[in-house]
């Protein structure tokens, strides 16, 4: 990867949706090259993909919950994972390291709702010993983006 390719990369994370012709010209090239690096790029699963940011409030999904879910044995922590990811109401999962616990992002409309995902949805997984939630008051950062190196 080089300074062009970090300078469309800056440039995407910014704006996914700009039009090859538009990051051509920021960057002083040809549309077609900036395509072909665009595509170099998603082939070698630097960028793996494009999301709209949808305002959750519109879709009756307000509540943001961060539950931790403690896996026994630990040997599980991949199934419990995945099958985690498999619940739409899941926008993350990550395994924490020192507590053999899985943290899952969770986007719900109400208490009830969390309440009936976490029981029905989470706790029922067989090898799920315990959870515990935490639920945002507020969110002051919300992002995808990584930083990105400097392209000196």
């Amino acid at each position: 990867m080089d300074k062009t390719d970090l300078q469309i990369l800056k440039i995407l994370q910014k704006k996914a949706r700009i039009p090859n012709v538009e990051v051509a010209r920021a960057i002083g090239m040809a549309p077609s090259a900036v395509l072909e690096r665009i595509k170099k790029l998603e082939a070698r699963d630097i960028i793996q993909g494009y999301e709209v940011r949808l305002n959750p409030e519109m879709f009756n999904c307000a509540m943001t919950a961060f539950v931790q879910i403690k896996v026994t044995p630990p040997s599980n922590i991949q199934r419990v994972g995945e099958h985690l990811s498999a619940i739409k109401e899941v926008q993350e999962v990550h395994y924490l390291a020192g507590d053999d616990a899985l943290m899952a992002k969770i986007k719900s409309a109400s208490n009830h709702e969390l309440d009936e995902i976490i029981r029905n949805k989470i706790a029922s997984i067989t090898q799920v010993s315990a959870t515990r939630t935490a639920i945002a008051l507020s969110t002051f950062k919300e992002s995808a983006k990584i930083k990105l190196p400097e392209n000196n």
